[in-house]
């Protein structure tokens, strides 16, 4: 069972960091400006959705095993609110709720796949939790990198494989679409 869980927590760390870099290759495409563009009314911002990130992030991570996922210190709606932020202030935050999940994400062992967390009042085992986590990561990294190619247009450099060029290594596989 060590092997296993092992392997699977590496599985998901190397899953948590491919999100990262995706996020960090469009982040670095950005004009300042760009961190703010609205497609309409209703919708966020990078810099919005990268507040939110590190809000939920700093909250799920930190004494992750040993308390609530949903710190009462946390104020989600506020992370919905615009702040006219500096890129650099976007970037401090990307990077600050990354080290929290990471850091967490490293410090766990095989045996920890069998304890639970609370998310929200809610039982979660361990795995359902970092697999809760990664998708909820996944789905804002993907409007990251949509609000970032939009953005930039023409100046957008692909994140995966270039359009009419096949994957390099043989095979059907490669990256997965991106944009």
């Amino acid at each position: 069972m060590v092997g296993s869980g092992s392997t699977f927590l590496d599985e998901v760390r190397s899953a948590y960091r491919a999100q990262k870099k995706l996020g960090d290759g469009a982040l670095a495409q950005l004009e300042d400006a760009d961190v703010h563009l609205l497609l309409d009314p209703e919708s966020n911002s990078i810099a919005i959705i990268v507040k939110h990130l590190w809000g939920n992030m700093l909250s799920r991570w930190t004494d992750f095993l040993h308390s609530d996922g949903e710190k009462a210190s946390r104020q989600r709606d506020a992370e919905f609110e615009e702040a006219r932020a500096t890129r650099e202030q976007v970037m401090a935050w990307w990077e600050q709720g990354w080290a929290a999940a990471l850091s967490a994400l490293d410090a766990l062992g095989p045996d920890d796949l069998g304890r639970t967390v609370t998310i929200r009042g809610e039982i979660h085992t361990v795995p359902r939790a970092l697999l809760r986590q990664l998708t909820h990561y996944a789905n804002h990294v993907g409007q990251i990198v949509l609000l970032a190619k939009h953005a930039r247009g023409e100046a957008w450099a692909t994140l995966s494989i270039p359009r009419n060029r096949p994957p390099q290594g043989g095979g059907a596989g490669g990256a997965p679409p991106s944009g």
